[in-house]
């Protein structure tokens, strides 16, 4: 089972350029997170921090009772162990086998014999479907396979928090569907806490638990999927969204001629809610709500088409059950 990660009143710069502030929020143990917001607003900056790499200039970041902002070395040292992450461009040695590529954190950090060493790789190439490609180097397979080696390397030590630096960059919308569904059979599998950072819509619609936006240097929203998705909040309905109108602009942040355009424009409609991607085997992973249950428990209607029945063995909630705020 994953832990919990608790975040309070961070802050960081870099000089006189300030990241974010203030940022406070809790991912739940097991559940997974999605983390958005506009090119340069600090999403790899956050993750660094959450393992440690940059310290912070304010603020706690509290995982199993110790604070990893200001714990000595060596407690940061055990604290990352807890800690899988699969970087950007999967990071794999262009000289080592996918197999030596995996297998590295083991050999450096473990007393194994090779053996179970094997095992262990095997069991984690076979999860992320590569078995087969151990003896490829990293240079002969495509960007797709590389992603799932590096989320392979990030397993095998059995971490209970997973980091996921954009997964999807330089994917296609098929292999972009396909690390999706990898993501959510391996959080059902290991029930591990999982971060997941991206600029993809429809991975933070469908895939997450709880979702957040860090925007104009401060976390404007963190929470359920439904809250967020039915939020009239400008920016967090404008990039959730993908739409023009809000105070979103090319450079991060709209002047004030452009707002002013824009106080006669027409919102559209919030799109449906859509139901959770579910895992392959179709049974609800252990941290899974019931579709539309925080927008039946706060009294929020969805907007019309949401949590349709897609043959997953959810059902719709009842208009009824939505507006009274009922239990499902």
């Amino acid at each position: 089972m994953g832990v919990e990660v608790r975040v309070e009143g961070l802050s960081k710069a870099f000089g006189r350029q300030t990241i974010w502030k203030d940022v406070s929020l809790t991912l739940p143990a097991g559940q997974i997170n999605v983390m958005l917001g506009p090119s340069g607003t600090g999403k790899s900056v956050f993750l660094k921090a959450l393992i440690g790499l940059i310290k912070p200039d304010e603020g706690h970041i509290f995982i199993e009772g110790t604070d990893i902002a200001t714990c000595s070395e060596r407690d940061l040292y055990e604290i990352r162990k807890l800690f899988g992450v699969l970087f950007q461009d999967g990071a794999m040695f262009g000289s080592m086998t996918l197999f030596d590529n995996v297998a590295f954190p083991l050999r450096e950090h473990t007393r194994k014999t090779e053996r179970e060493i094997t095992d262990i790789v095997m069991e984690k190439m076979s999860l992320v479907g590569l078995v087969g490609a151990e003896t490829k180097l990293p240079g002969e397979i495509s960007g797709g396979m590389r992603k799932r080696a590096g989320l392979a390397r990030a397993l095998v030590l059995e971490p209970e928090i997973i980091l996921f630096d954009e997964p999807d960059s330089g994917l296609d919308p098929v292999r972009t569907a396909f690390i999706n569904q990898l993501m959510v059979d391996l959080n059902a599998e290991t029930e591990a806490t999982f971060l997941i950072v991206t600029h993809d819509i429809n991975t933070a619609r469908t895939v997450p638990d709880n979702i957040g936006l860090l925007y104009h240097r401060h976390l404007s929203m963190f929470g359920p999927r439904e809250m967020l998705l039915s939020s009239q909040e400008p920016a967090v309905r404008q990039f959730l969204n993908a739409q023009t109108v809000g105070p979103i602009g090319m450079s991060e942040e709209k002047d004030a001629d452009e707002l002013a355009a824009e106080d006669h424009s027409t919102l559209p409609d919030l799109p449906p809610i859509p139901l959770q991607l579910m895992p392959s085997d179709g049974r609800r992973r252990a941290t899974q709500a019931e579709p539309g249950a925080w927008c039946a428990a706060n009294g929020i209607v969805p907007p019309p088409g949401s949590f349709l029945d897609d043959g997953s063995g959810f059902h719709t909630p009842s208009p009824q059950a939505l507006s009274s705020g009922g239990a499902l």
